[in-house]
């Protein structure tokens, strides 16, 4: 186990730039989380129903804002940290040093969004020496999705571990303590429309899979890679986020809704500035500088996430999904994997923006909750195993 001040363990980790589905099956070069870490989870609370309810664009504004709200605090500490984006959630990986902050500047910011949407987020934590210690795996490496862009990969079940205690009947999420710190939501945006599927593209599927016996993981993960790259192509040509497709919003509602979930309620100067700001975007995006930020922007869309299960939004025709339908069952029917999938005709897409030269990062779902209504098919088949 590694020890001591292990704070740039994430950065300093190489970046792969070898096929996904190789890397997965490259035990080598994946390295095992110090066990001084931890496991934040943060969990909206009846999510399904809430998103049964339409309030999906709430539900993926509080994550993605969740995550915007550990990641500014790493930022300042000069850390990187991985983390998976969920839809309803996220999923953070973090050394000891800002543990607490993180947590305390997520409470701050749970009652903000109980305030303002009546949405309870909850956020729970668990030592990775705990995990270890339960006899459980945290493996991670990084994966170059593009010149600009990595991710990290997980395999093990120790993030499932550390989600099944966190989420437990019997587990207290942190208590809602008062503090005065003000929460840090900079570069928090949700600005574009519902984004329908490229040209030649007719939906958009959101995909969760785990495999069944975790000690194939690797191998079976590696396998629904291979399927995707035959059935779909190349990653990019599965992307969802095109550039001709996306519609920038500039109403007062829309840029009134972010800032409540920035700073908890609305500020009527600072609402007309924003306002002011957006509206040069149609300006600013025909200018160089702009054409470079949107194509950067479809390059570091998070449309893939490994985190010891499978997550992806991806994009294509109705035969192409068939196609993948029809592999997965069989992967199922031979006790490999088992799968949610849920279809929409368009993606959503919430933004991370502390710089627009180069500091970006976007996070997809699939409209109407894709991720959220995926996992909850995949929850009934687990139920249904046990």
């Amino acid at each position: 186990m590694m020890s001591a001040n292990q704070d740039h363990f994430f950065s300093n980790l190489p970046v792969n730039k070898i096929p996904l589905q190789q890397l997965l099956l490259r035990k080598d070069l994946f390295k095992e989380v110090p066990n001084d870490w931890h496991i934040i989870i943060t969990d909206i609370k009846s999510s399904t129903q809430a998103v049964q309810a339409g309030l999906h664009e709430n539900v993926n504004l509080i994550a993605t804002g969740s995550i915007v709200t550990v990641l500014n605090i790493a930022f300042k500490a000069n850390i990187s940290i991985p983390f998976f984006f969920g839809g309803d959630g996220a999923t953070f990986v973090v050394p000891a040093s800002i543990v607490d902050k993180s947590m305390s500047a997520l409470q701050i910011y749970r009652r903000n969004t109980l305030a303002n949407f009546n949405l309870d987020l909850r956020a729970g934590i668990v030592s990775v020496k705990e995990i270890y210690e339960s006899g459980h795996h945290l493996n991670i490496s990084r994966f170059s999705i593009s010149k600009m862009f990595s991710i990290p990969i997980v395999l093990g079940d120790g993030l499932d571990y550390a989600e099944k205690i966190i989420k437990g009947e019997n587990y207290l999420f942190s208590k809602d303590e008062s503090s005065e710190e003000e929460l840090d939501l900079s570069g928090m945006q949700c600005r574009w429309d519902k984004i329908q599927p490229p040209e030649n593209s007719e939906e958009v599927v959101t995909l969760i899979a785990i495999a069944q016996d975790c000690k194939k993981q690797a191998e079976i993960l590696s396998k629904i890679i291979t399927q995707l790259d035959i059935i779909y192509g190349a990653p990019e040509k599965r992307q969802p986020i095109s550039i001709p497709k996306l519609i920038f919003r500039t109403s007062f509602n829309n840029l009134g809704r972010e800032m409540r979930h920035r700073i908890g309620k609305i500020k009527f100067f600072e609402l007309v500035k924003t306002w002011f700001i957006n509206a040069y975007g149609y300006i600013y995006f025909r200018t160089e500088s702009g054409k470079k930020y949107l194509n950067q922007m479809v390059e570091m869309s998070d449309t893939l996430v490994i985190d010891g299960r499978l997550n992806t939004v991806i994009t294509g025709t109705r035969l192409q999904r068939t196609k993948l339908e029809k592999a997965l069952n069989q992967l199922e029917k031979n006790n490999e994997i088992l799968y949610g999938i849920y279809v929409s005709g368009e993606s959503v897409m919430s933004c991370y923006v502390r710089d627009l030269e180069d500091d970006h990062i976007h996070f997809v779902d699939g409209a109407e909750g894709g991720y959220t209504k995926a996992a909850a098919v995949l929850k009934e088949k687990i139920k249904s195993l046990f």
